[in-house]
């Protein structure tokens, strides 16, 4: 069967799969529980259909990303940790590879042998069209016309073994030995193994490359090490060599004798100490010296950047909180600004830093909608379930509203809201506590403290006046902050919530204290107009039209209509009577739909019936629609 039977034409599976599909449903050995350990080399093709649709692999096909085979290559590596130590020291002590630990050659060979078996069913990733091949031919051909299959064989094979086989001899010339180097070729395993762990988030980035490090290390040390110990047994002299000089029977004494000499004239020349009691006697010695020391140059530099990198990676936040906090000095000094603000500028900056692995915005801003709103209700929902305003709301609401807000930290004595600036956003308290603050004749007049999970600023968004109080934080301070076109934009089709938010609002200012309600302008009128108990018991959606005397006092965007009306501060007098206005001040009241109604409502609020309406330039108002919000109306 092909996709091309039901889907859009791309390759028939029979020759080409997308690799997606097998992230999920696999049937060799299940399912992959943690997608961060697959190669980021498998990626499908662009159109590719990703479901329970899909065809498995062909039968004795094996999925590179196949956790049994994945474990495979793992333990292969660790046998490959032991061809790197063993290719050069058994070139320097030949007499090792002949004998003890000949059976552990063979032993290893024999498990390479196998992968090279496997690697002839081993699906591989198209480059070019990103799609999963699995057909057995194009992954023999792949694989033979490649240089990978005569390298894997050249350093498998047995050479010295296979000549005693057929010979019937026991060769010990260098030639086997120099063939036994061979086996470094798989080494490569050991660079795709570390390249899989660095991009894996299960382990650490930091300690995977300074394992890395020092396994490249230990390895140059110990090849140097080995093939100076091999020019030392290669010269004519025995005694005029580097180790001969101090151990005149040194191929007569222990091989791990020799061993520890040859590690030790590396470590030390490589870390550049430089005793002088091990050094080149002959020509031979003195050229390979150059070499390696020439080799060591760049092996530490490619070590110490390293390890510079990794260091400053990890310390490059607390570097540009440093630079931060000293431009802020930098201003404060240079601008002369009062101490207090310089400490609430420092705060602020020092508190960005500490939290910033904890902000929602920089965390989430790369993730899919679903799963930032997943996490928004996880965070924030009790809370904002919790606070007056949305108690009782509908769950459409709540899961609208939740993936909207920002969370924000405060510290100690910092304002989150200036009295007399222009509401755009409201706030709830996740954590900490914060002071209700009042400015009255120069000076701060304490009203009251607010916790968890208290609202703030929402009055002067709902009544859209500049906000009535300062509030600032006592300690350091969790809020979640609320946008006000966003709210607006959510309320306005929920008729049954706008009901809601009008009882819970107006239940809460009936609860604020005196001196709370004397700061906010028009409210006390608002709770004397408003039928409270009316408000609770309507059922039917009420429209702005021929609004009647409790709903034209309810503030603002919460009603049923899709229009949002505007609000008008209406005047019983002439605009040039600038004496009266300034004596009576006016009346806020919504706007509604009729001028028949306007004049019934300036009744109501004034006291007086009108018949002439003028706005603030003495222009006759004959169509309401082109009047605004906050548009002051003279009617008499």
């Amino acid at each position: 069967m092909s996709v091309s039977d039901t889907r859009s034409p791309v390759p028939p599976f029979s020759e080409t799969r997308s690799p997606v599909p097998l992230l999920y449903r696999r049937h060799s050995s299940g399912e992959i529980r943690n997608l961060a350990s697959i190669s980021s080399s498998l990626l499908p093709a662009f159109g590719t259909v990703v479901g329970e649709g899909s065809v498995n692999l062909k039968k004795f096909v094996i999925a590179p990303y196949d956790r049994r085979y994945r474990w495979w290559q793992t333990f292969l590596v660790l046998l490959v940790v032991y061809s790197a130590w063993s290719s050069p020291f058994e070139l320097a002590f030949r007499e090792m590879g002949t004998g003890p630990l000949l059976p552990f050659d063979l032993v290893v060979d024999a498990f390479f042998t196998i992968d090279i078996i496997l690697t002839f069913f081993v699906a591989y990733l198209d480059k070019s069209t990103y799609l999963l091949v699995d057909d057995h031919k194009k992954i023999a051909l792949r694989y033979v016309s490649n240089l990978w299959l005569p390298m894997d064989v050249a350093s498998t094979l047995p050479f010295q073994s296979i000549y005693r086989i057929f010979t019937g001899k026991r060769h010990q010339g260098e030639v086997f030995g120099f063939l036994n180097m061979l086996r470094l070729w798989r080494l490569r395993r050991v660079s795709e193994f570390f390249s899989r762990l660095e991009k894996d988030t299960r382990f650490s980035y930091f300690w995977t490359r300074y394992c890395k490090l020092i396994c490249v290390t230990l390895f140059a040390v110990h090849t140097a090490g080995c093939f100076y110990f091999w020019l030392a047994t290669h010269y004519s002299q025995s005694d005029n060599t580097w180790i001969g000089a101090q151990v005149p029977d040194f191929e007569d004494r222990s091989v791990w004798l020799g061993y520890t000499y040859s590690m030790y004239w590396s470590i030390v020349t490589l870390t550049t100490t430089g005793y002088g009691d091990l050094h080149a006697e002959n020509t031979g010695e003195k050229i390979f010296s150059i070499f390696y020391m020439l080799f060591n140059i760049g092996l530490t530099a490619y070590l110490i950047g390293n390890m510079t990198n990794l260091i400053v990676h990890s310390s490059v936040r607390t570097f540009a909180m440093r630079d931060s906090i000293h431009e802020i000095l930098r201003y404060a000094s240079k601008n002369r600004l009062p101490e207090g603000l310089k400490e609430q500028m420092l705060a602020h900056v020092t508190l960005k830093f500490k939290t910033a692995e904890l902000q929602q915005e920089e965390v989430l801003q790369d993730l899919p909608k679903a799963i930032r709103s997943g996490i928004a209700h996880h965070l924030f929902r009790t809370t904002v379930e919790n606070s007056y305003l949305f108690k009782g709301v509908s769950e459409d609401f709540i899961v609208q509203l939740v993936p909207e807000m920002r969370a924000e930290y405060y510290p100690p004595k910092m304002d989150i809201i200036i009295q007399n600036e222009i509401p755009t956003d409201f706030y709830i308290i996740v954590s900490g506590a914060v002071d209700v603050i009042t400015h009255k004749n120069g000076t701060e007049q304490f009203l009251s403290k607010l916790m968890s999970p208290s609202m703030l600023g929402e009055i002067g968004v709902i009544f859209n006046i500049p906000q009535p109080f300062t509030v600032r934080t006592k300690r350091l301070s969790q809020v979640i902050r609320i946008s006000h076109n966003h709210f607006k934009q959510l309320v306005q089709p929920l008729s049954e919530d706008g009901k809601i938010f009008i009882s819970n609002f107006l239940q809460h200012l009936r609860g604020l204290k005196k001196e709370e309600l004397e700061e906010i302008p028009f409210v006390e009128e608002y709770l004397a107009d408003s039928n409270f108990e009316a408000i609770q018991t309507i059922h039917e959606p009420q429209n702005y039209g021929g609004l009647n005397q409790e709903s034209n006092s309810i503030p603002t965007f919460y009603a049923s209509s899709s229009t949002i009306p505007a609000r008008v501060v209406l005047h019983g007098h002439h605009p040039d009577d600038k004496q009266e206005e300034e004596e009576n001040g006016g009346k806020l009241a919504h706007l509604p739909d009729s001028m028949e109604d306007l004049l019934t409502l300036a009744e109501r609020k004034l006291g007086k019936r009108g018949t002439t309406v003028l706005i603030a330039d003495g222009s006759l108002v004959e169509d309401l629609s082109v009047l605004r919000d906050n548009d002051h109306l003279y009617i008499f």
